[in-house]
């Protein structure tokens, strides 16, 4: 034992390592989603150069009034029209508000049966067999392909062209909804289960909020389609209505008025989508801003 002890002592105490000092991590960046931020500034520059270009191809003279007129030509147009004093003899006014009836009357018509059809299809595979194949083979058919058949069935009353409208609408909300009853993650749905949700609480307070945006999207989407049926529909012995005057227009090389007719189908359409971005923004807040 002495010599142990002897041998232990002769060893010198082995020297403790200096401690580094814990490295200090940088402050975490927070990255900004890729197309995040207004563009709303962008927007107003690109309408403001899309104005000037009309206005200088036109001043200049590069393109004929008759293929493209000034806007100050526009601008008479309008005011000749919100009097009254283009073909028909009805104001502006009239003519806006039976294209908004037509479009908006059928653009709810649609949503109050195209939803509930959507996620029937996306809960039931019975329903789901039933109405896909129908679906989906008239979606991808143009309006003016069965608006013969829909005037031989219905007539030219107004009836008529409020159906053309509405199957327009119809599709595109339809397949939307199904889309997002598809999109509800399962890990949902079995919490939801285990709780001891029955099949409408399900629907209620699980598929259908989940479902949402992609609703609103489809809506959105439908309502680009009715309007871009409007001129058809009001093809079908119409005697007001924005088409209708765009139509008329053309028939006498009135450019102006068609032009004018065409910013303000654009026009109203685009302050709708508007309304509905901020409605989204809105109900589903968690889907973020588009």
């Amino acid at each position: 034992m002495s010599n142990a002890n002897s041998v232990s002592s002769s060893i010198p105490a082995a020297r403790e390592a200096p401690q580094e000092p814990a490295a200090v991590l940088p402050p975490a960046r927070i990255h900004a989603r890729p197309g995040s931020g207004s563009s709303t500034g962008i927007a107003t520059v690109t309408v403001i150069a899309l104005l000037l270009l009309w206005w200088g191809a036109t001043s200049a003279g590069w393109i004929a009034p008759l293929f493209l007129p000034p806007p100050t030509a526009v601008w008479q147009a309008a005011r000749q029209a919100w009097e009254g004093n283009v073909q028909g003899g009805l104001p502006l006014l009239q003519h806006i508000a039976w294209s908004l009836f037509r479009v908006f009357g059928a653009f709810l018509l649609a949503a109050i049966t195209a939803v509930p059809l959507g996620l029937l299809m996306g809960t039931s595979r019975i329903a789901r067999g039933i109405a896909d194949p129908l679906l989906e083979f008239y979606r991808p058919l143009p309006p003016l392909a069965y608006l013969p058949l829909i005037v031989i069935w219905f007539g030219i009353d107004e009836a008529a062209k409020l159906l053309l409208i509405y199957l327009a609408c119809f599709a595109p909300i339809a397949v939307s909804t199904r889309a997002g009853v598809a999109a509800v993650q399962d890990e949902q749905l079995h919490a939801a289960q285990s709780m001891g949700a029955t099949r409408w609480q399900l629907l209620r307070h699980v598929i259908l909020p989940a479902a949402l945006p992609d609703i609103l999207t489809g809506l959105r989407i439908a309502i680009g389609f009715g309007w871009t049926t409007l001129v058809a529909a009001e093809m079908v012995a119409a005697t007001a209505g924005l088409g209708q005057l765009v139509l008329n227009a053309s028939n006498f090389l009135r450019t102006d008025v068609v032009v004018m007719g065409i910013v303000l189908i654009g026009l109203i359409a685009y302050v709708f989508d508007l309304a509905m971005r901020r409605l989204a923004d809105v109900i589903t807040p968690w889907r973020g801003k588009r």
